[in-house]
């Protein structure tokens, strides 16, 4: 978890948020990383990937009628994922269900992935969250103006409001609009990194003696925790995606 040094005082010194280093995965730490550059993030999101298509691909092959545990745990998820867009977006949005699903995968398997020793949370990074913050909200953009053409703005006209309200409901509704992608990114990105770094903290106090019984119970009991938050926030990106979806779909207050 931590890894801890002791100042020039012999005083206790650890650095939680340096496990959020992108490093170059070929190369010296201090290399500059480009574009181009594979780095750690790179690596985990490929493993994430591997993942999903190891279980999906590999582990469902046989669609045996009697489904094996890893065949159960992919049906599971695909079936919870469909019922959500379903419930939550509409039949008509059912069309999504691919991206949606892939989407919802890919955070889930990062997610927990990175709660392994010495792995790489790429999740944390606002980078990424904010990558697929920003591909859902052109996304349903998108989608709600091909569907409905200029009837795709009364998402922001509150028609049963008092008229005299509703140009100032609709600044609220447009501003809130486009800061859609920032808290769908920052909520994903947040939760996750401050669960690492408390867990880094807490690891660093273990090296006191005083104290390390105390801080080997509360480094598992916030492990414990992360599990939860690792699923519940990939669940809560994706339903926001689909109650976003929903809205360009059905528009009309």
């Amino acid at each position: 978890m931590a890894t801890e040094a002791h100042g020039e005082e012999g005083g206790l010194v650890f650095h939680p948020l340096d496990q959020f280093i992108v490093k170059p995965l070929f190369g010296e730490a201090g290399d500059a990383v480009h574009w181009y550059t594979i780095t750690n993030v790179t690596l985990w999101m490929a493993l994430a990937v591997i993942a999903i298509v190891a279980l999906f691909v590999f582990g469902s092959r046989g669609r045996a009628i009697v489904p094996t545990r890893t065949q159960s745990i992919g049906e599971i998820l695909y079936g919870f994922t469909y019922k959500m867009v379903e419930d939550v977006a509409g039949k008509d949005a059912v069309k999504f269900f691919p991206y949606i699903m892939t989407l919802f995968m890919f955070i889930l398997f990062a997610n927990y992935l990175g709660l392994l020793p010495m792995s790489f949370a790429t999740t944390s990074h606002i980078a990424v969250t904010a990558v697929l913050a920003l591909a859902v909200f052109l996304t349903v953009t998108i989608v709600g103006f091909v569907k409905n053409g200029a009837k795709f703005l009364g998402l922001f006209w509150v028609s049963s409001a008092p008229l005299a309200l509703r140009p100032i409901l609709a600044i609220i509704e447009l501003i809130s609009y486009f800061v859609r992608p920032v808290s769908h990114s920052i909520r994903l990105g947040g939760n996750i990194m401050a669960g690492h770094a408390v867990m880094k903290v807490f690891a660093g106090f273990a090296a006191v003696a005083a104290i390390s019984p105390f801080a080997v119970v509360s480094i598992t009991a916030i492990y414990g925790l992360e599990v939860l938050v690792a699923g519940v926030q990939a669940y809560v990106f994706t339903i926001l995606t689909c109650v976003y979806l929903h809205d360009a779909l059905h528009p009309s207050h």
